[in-house]
């Protein structure tokens, strides 16, 4: 909106009564657009201290002030986390009773993804509300999921869509099964995931893994995302061998060393489509 993408950027969708506004904390205060100060749904987006994501999610009937109020909550310490970042959701006819039902389902959602550390404590779960009502508002999270997706930011979006109705989901998982290590992973957009439940090599060879892998898995570790050395949730790596070194605790080629159900290497899959 003032001609840079490091500035306020809206974004809408034909046929939606909703808009986003995602603003640097900077220009929250000196903000004058009416559009930031109706009721709202909004997300905090901000970085931990080992560069992890993290988000508050909220609900304000003038998300202007609320935001104001959390710059005041940070400078009197009664806000630890700093974000940088604000995305906004308004919409036409957006009361009190649809904002609190909007911030619950959204912080479920979030906290069903995995992707973010949620910082939002407390919300309004047993909102009662008109079934039509509850229809529009489970549409207009669709929409803020496409939105939001857009603007850059997965805090809604699974690592893996589960899709029951497409038999194409099974085909396109790959294996590694190797003395302890067991695994199932699979290829999309972002990476590799490696699908919970993989048992991981205890033996780890710090010399022969990226030191990356070594932090991973005492990170994860700690965040119990890896317990008794088994995945404990889907986890997103940059490539197929990060993952396989991952799970077997030394470097391999992940194109060769993951394989389909017929023992087809991904090198071969991959292979196959390029013809």
């Amino acid at each position: 909106m003032n001609g840079t993408a490091d500035s306020i950027i809206t974004a809408e969708l034909s046929n939606w009564n909703g808009k986003a506004i995602k603003i640097p904390r900077i220009e929250v205060q000196s903000c004058t657009r009416d559009d930031i100060t109706q009721a709202g749904v909004y997300f905090l987006f901000c970085k931990e201290d080992d560069d992890s994501d993290s988000v508050y999610i909220g609900e304000s009937e003038n998300v202007k002030e609320r935001l104001v109020q959390h710059l005041r909550d940070y400078q009197a310490d009664k806000e630890k986390y700093y974000w940088t970042t604000a995305v906004i959701f308004t919409g036409r006819d957006l009361n009190k009773t649809l904002i609190r039902y909007l911030e619950n389902r959204l912080v479920e959602t979030a906290k069903s993804c995995k992707r973010y550390k949620i910082l939002t404590k407390n919300t309004y779960s047993n909102t009662v509300m008109k079934e039509s009502d509850r229809a529009v508002m489970e549409e207009f999270i669709d929409d803020i999921k496409v939105v939001i997706n857009a603007l850059g930011y997965k805090v809604l979006e699974p690592l893996l869509q589960h899709s029951p109705s497409n038999p194409s989901d099974d085909e396109e998982l790959l294996y590694i099964s190797t003395g302890a290590a067991k695994a199932t992973g699979k290829t999309t957009t972002e990476g590799f995931v490696v699908l919970q439940g993989a048992v991981v090599n205890e033996k780890l060879n710090a010399k022969s893994v990226n030191t990356g892998i070594v932090k991973l898995r005492e990170k994860w570790t700690e965040e119990e995302k890896l317990k008794d050395l088994v995945t404990t949730e889907d986890l997103l790596f940059s490539s197929s061998s990060a993952a396989a070194d991952f799970v077997l605790g030394y470097s391999v080629s992940g194109p060769k060393t993951w394989k389909d159900k017929n023992g087809r290497s991904l090198k071969e899959i991959e292979a196959e489509k390029n013809e």
